[in-house]
């Protein structure tokens, strides 16, 4: 199968392709590198520069390269500003991914995986310290941002069973780390490199807010290496190539929580820095606590996330003390 790869020069999205090319799988990357480097595309790759927007070039790349299956990526991602920017994330993440399956369909590809998040989720019942969210868990959203995650799945999931599409939809917690320095991170809108950043310049670490129903009142998450959410993709692959007509709805995390005071301690002791953090007011859009069950992941997929949060830290500093000056996007 050639799977075209949507965001592929992205972050996460080039350590898709890297975790596919590996398994055997050819890719094609489709990006229309508004955050994503060319650079961080494998010799060997194709890369179509392209909007998910655009129907005839998506539509031209799934001929000329005899896409069977696809991995959808490219999306705007973050929760506070798609508070500001509805429309643009209604826009890009619906508008975008109705187009691509439209290009799709008409293509004939039968293999779908999408890109979902645990912003689906909200804001579940955080009473209990151990909860766990399930895929059963009730969506409602609290930004835009997950809106468009929760409305994309069932956009993929309608499209699937009318037109006999297999579809997984996985639905990310917080991604961290890197296979290589070259693909780690370079960005600074998730937490880890939003602390580098700050610890390089001298500056303290924000917290935003320490008022919220947890132990020690920052957010809780829940972190999966990026190297893990790959080979979850090229599971999620295999397994609907293997057996035509699978509908999965899956989270990919740890199953153990971390809050935000505590990463911010385990970047200080990992990275040699004693900068404790200040408080901030709250952000929109954040729950307290969202802690992945991945329990129906292990069932369909036989994955299991392998690296804990040291190596997510330690991996993502290699690569951000050797980013170049102006990298700055991702």
């Amino acid at each position: 199968m050639t799977w075209l790869i949507t965001g592929g020069a992205g972050y996460i999205g080039a350590h898709v392709v890297r975790a596919m090319t590996e398994a055997g799988e050819r890719a094609v990357v489709y990006d229309d590198l508004s955050t994503g480097l060319a650079g961080r595309v494998p010799e060997g790759v194709p890369l179509v520069v392209g909007s998910t927007l655009d129907g005839g070039r998506t539509a031209r790349a799934l001929a000329e390269h005899e896409v069977t299956g696809v991995v959808h990526l490219a999306a705007k991602k973050q929760a506070a500003e798609s508070v500001a920017r509805p429309l643009h994330y209604y826009r890009e993440n619906v508008e975008g991914l109705r187009v691509l399956l439209e290009a799709v369909t008409a293509a004939g590809v039968r293999s779908f995986v999408f890109s979902s998040s645990a912003a689906v989720y909200g804001m579940p019942d955080a009473a209990a310290e151990d909860a766990l969210v399930t895929e059963e868990t009730p969506c409602a959203p609290l930004s835009p941002y997950g809106e468009t995650k929760l409305a994309g799945e069932w956009l993929v999931r309608a499209t699937g069973r009318a037109a006999g599409l297999s579809t997984a939809c996985l639905r990310y917690f917080n991604v961290a780390g890197a296979a290589s320095p070259g693909l780690a991170d370079t960005g600074a809108s998730n937490l880890i490199p939003m602390v580098f950043e700050k610890l390089t310049t001298g500056e303290p670490p924000l917290v935003f807010g320490d008022d919220y129903p947890t132990p020690d009142g920052t957010c809780v998450r829940d972190y999966v290496h990026v190297v893990d959410l790959a080979e979850a993709h090229v599971a999620a692959a295999r397994a609907l190539r293997s057996a035509p007509g699978r509908d999965l709805t899956l989270n990919i995390g740890r199953g153990e929580g971390v809050s935000v005071r505590e990463m911010i301690g385990r970047v200080n002791a990992l990275t040699g820095h004693d900068r404790p953090p200040v408080v901030a007011a709250r952000r929109p859009g954040d729950p307290a606590r969202v802690v992945a069950s991945a329990d129906r992941a292990a069932a369909e997929l036989g994955w299991k996330a392998r690296h804990d949060v040291d190596d997510m830290i330690t991996s993502a500093w290699a690569g951000w003390v050797r980013r170049p000056p102006e990298a700055a996007r991702g």
